[in-house]
């Protein structure tokens, strides 16, 4: 039977299964009865990035939300995060972002939150797949006429409303007037309301990505290319630079010397601040398999827990929910404070860490230098299926052998992308030479067996 959903909703070529109309209508019709419990009139707020087959998808969808009897409520190009705030501002039943996040712009994908911020709960999924892939969908025979067809609305506030929220996240009357900063908002859905966060608190900004077309989204810059923005940090003497990714629910920053500051370091820098305040809850704090060992070792040496999870904001927000944290995060930059927020935003990141950074009266760079990450390298191989590494021979026996030879002094983790079909292979030691000749040959053994 074919899949939905993957890991991060769905997602896949646009205007082919399953990001085709007649799959999104249908995905609509299926939302709207599944958040149809009370007899009150129902909303569900609808949010996209930039990509050009976003209006497509977006009037697809609304139809079938509309042709149920819900209300939708259209907000236009808005980070992720934006539109997980404006569910609970607005109090809708439900929320929707068109986005396939870092992916190129032939791509999209449809994202799905809850009433109270979250992500759908699997159930829900889980329902929505059946009634869609259903090949008797009794959906189909509810047919709401006259008035109680649903009906579409533009929101004009939505933009200030996200930004009110984001400038309280920071300690009251606290400005950033005169700090100089580069900004990279992918040419995506960060791309008007991110410059207007930082101008309004008194940033002057050096702006790069902010003109999409359609098709430009994520194409050499943005968080996938921070290089770019490091450059412009060295050219202006800007005191920091900051790069979002296409749908703004992550950041890679930059700091005044034009090195890469990833999310390992943010939360270093964040969880070491809030540890010093008292703040921390249960002096923990939530990352990934993929987070650095050297983030590990600072955490224990500064008497804090750090959980692993399995790549994925999702599992993050689990276990930040599970053990009562409030901040975790990958190295990608996606970093979740739940205190704050229900999900991870690019755009609140780099506000708290600019804030420390305020606050300390020290420029990134120094924040920065508090943890050492030991030398990682990560490769991506393209394959055709995907299949359990641990039942290929081969694969098993490198794996073993590798790991044999970095002792205790290093991990090596394999996995699969939850939205390509590519194999990711990480391996992190003392030794970077070591690691590199490790990564390499594991990446050559999983190529042979597995790769396109």
């Amino acid at each position: 039977m074919a899949k939905l959903f993957g890991t991060d909703g769905i997602r896949g070529k646009a205007n082919v299964w399953p990001m085709s109309t007649e799959v999104v209508m249908q995905v609509g019709r299926a939302l709207a009865y599944v958040i149809k419990k009370h007899s009150h009139r129902h909303k569900v707020i609808i949010g996209k990035d930039t990509r050009l087959s976003g209006y497509m998808i977006e009037t697809a969808l609304s139809a079938g939300i509309c042709s149920m009897g819900v209300d939708v409520f259209l907000i236009g190009p808005l980070p992720t995060p934006g539109i997980a705030f404006l569910t609970t501002n607005m109090r809708a039943d439900a929320g929707v972002v068109i986005s396939a996040s870092h992916n190129p712009y032939d791509d999209n994908g449809i994202k799905f939150f809850a009433r109270n911020g979250f992500k759908l709960p699997d159930e829900m999924e889980i329902e929505i797949e059946k009634l869609v892939l259903a090949k008797n969908n009794y959906i189909d025979t509810i047919r709401p006429t006259a008035t109680e067809i649903g009906k579409a609305f533009r929101i004009e506030d939505a933009i200030g409303r996200y930004i009110v929220f984001l400038k309280n996240t920071l300690p009251k009357g606290m400005l950033f007037d005169g700090l100089k900063m580069v900004l990279d908002c992918a040419h995506g859905a960060g791309y008007k309301v991110a410059p207007m966060v930082f101008s309004e608190l008194g940033a002057k900004l050096t702006l790069m990505g902010v003109a999409p077309d359609g098709t430009n989204i994520n194409k050499e810059c943005g968080a996938l290319y921070p290089e770019g923005v490091a450059k412009k940090v060295k050219e202006t003497g800007a005191d920091l630079g900051l790069a979002l990714d296409g749908d703004g629910d992550r950041v890679i920053l930059v700091d005044e010397k034009g090195n890469i500051v990833d999310g390992d370091k943010i939360l270093a820098i964040c969880g070491n601040y809030l540890k010093k305040q008292g703040k921390l809850k249960h002096d923990t704090i939530v990352g990934t398999v993929m987070s650095n060992f050297g983030l590990e070792l600072f955490l224990k040496q500064h008497g804090i827990r750090l959980i692993r999870t399995p790549v994925g904001d999702r599992y993050v927000t689990e276990a930040l929910c599970a053990s009562g944290s409030t901040i975790g995060g990958e190295p990608s930059g996606h970093v979740i404070f739940l205190h704050h927020h229900t999900t991870g935003d690019g755009i609140l990141t780099a506000l708290q860490v600019i804030a420390i950074m305020l606050m300390e009266d020290k420029p990134l760079s120094q924040l920065c230098s508090i943890m050492k990450p030991l030398p990682q390298k990560m490769i991506n191989i393209k394959i055709k299926e995907k299949h359990p590494f641990e039942k290929n021979p081969a694969i098993t026996e490198a794996v073993n052998k590798a790991q044999k030879t970095l002792a205790e002094q290093g991990r090596i983790v394999l996995r699969y992308s939850g939205t390509e079909p590519v194999a990711r292979v990480m391996v992190e030691g003392k030794d970077g030479h070591l690691v590199e000749e490790l990564a390499n040959h594991l990446a050559e053994v999983i190529q042979k067996h597995m790769g396109v």
